[in-house]
């Protein structure tokens, strides 16, 4: 199965207590899979400021796995009670992020669904925020744009 979706996206980090940033965004994607085994993937926008990037999350049993590729290149994987190391590629140069997970959930189905990531990241062992994503997964409606374009 693929298809075209629609996707919302709020990401926010925290570097420090009390001041975050949030990041709201609304854009088409495809959804692929089958139960137990999708990937949701989109084009990154000036809006981001990754222009030039696809931003695929893998979707599993136990775990997901966000893969940006493009202007930025890296992998992360997000499973509870593990902390992966990740290779983070921009065009200034790489550095490996530590990814500790608090949650990593989904309920996709082959309609859409939620994927509910928050993580803690850090860089040569120093804590540098915690993020989180929360991303909504559903078909278009008839007209809605640009998928109609």
């Amino acid at each position: 199965m693929e298809k075209p979706v629609i996707i919302s996206i709020r990401g926010t980090q925290a570097s420090e207590p009390g001041q975050e940033d949030v990041m709201e965004l609304v854009t088409q994607g495809t959804l692929k899979g089958q139960e137990g085994d999708f990937s949701l993937s989109y084009r990154e926008s000036e809006l981001t400021g990754l222009e030039g990037t696809t931003t695929t999350f893998h979707i599993e049993k136990d775990q997901i796995t966000l893969i940006r590729e493009g202007t930025l290149t890296s992998e992360m994987i997000f499973q509870v009670g593990k902390k992966h190391f990740s290779p983070y590629q921009t065009p200034f140069g790489g550095i490996i992020l530590g990814v500790n997970t608090q949650k990593a959930f989904s309920d996709m189905t082959e309609t859409g669904g939620s994927i509910s990531i928050r993580y803690i990241m850090e860089v040569e062992n120093e804590r540098v925020g915690e993020n989180s994503f929360e991303i909504q997964v559903s078909e278009p409606t008839p007209g809605s744009l640009p998928l109609d374009q």
